[in-house]
């Protein structure tokens, strides 16, 4: 059984600005997961949504995101016993992707 995180993050970029931030930036994000950077990782574009799968410790954390004009919405499946951190983690990806999302 997973537990889903759903964080969706208004922003003023537009959707070109928004995917090239996080293209760049999603490192910052995926390392507040827990086993982040000590297992396996794939990540991949496809149009506007981007997935990615995380294997650390025996456990799959994946998700998806999607960038629009006025706004990214994040979606993560945590499994198991990592449910219960669901929602900790999820203020944390909420300020992790608005720094990424400001404007400057």
């Amino acid at each position: 059984m997973s537990t889903p995180i759903i964080v969706t993050l208004a922003h003023q970029l537009g959707r070109a600005e928004a995917r090239r931030r996080l293209e760049g930036g999603f490192a910052k994000i995926v390392h507040v997961l827990p086993g982040a950077g000590a297992g396996a990782y794939t990540e991949r574009w496809d149009g506007d949504r981007f997935t990615f799968k995380l294997v650390a410790a025996g456990q799959t954390i994946s998700g998806d995101i999607d960038v629009a004009d006025t706004a990214v919405t994040m979606r993560i499946e945590l499994p198991g016993v990592l449910g219960l951190l669901a929602g900790a983690l999820k203020g944390r990806l909420r300020k992790a992707g608005q720094l990424l999302l400001t404007k400057k």
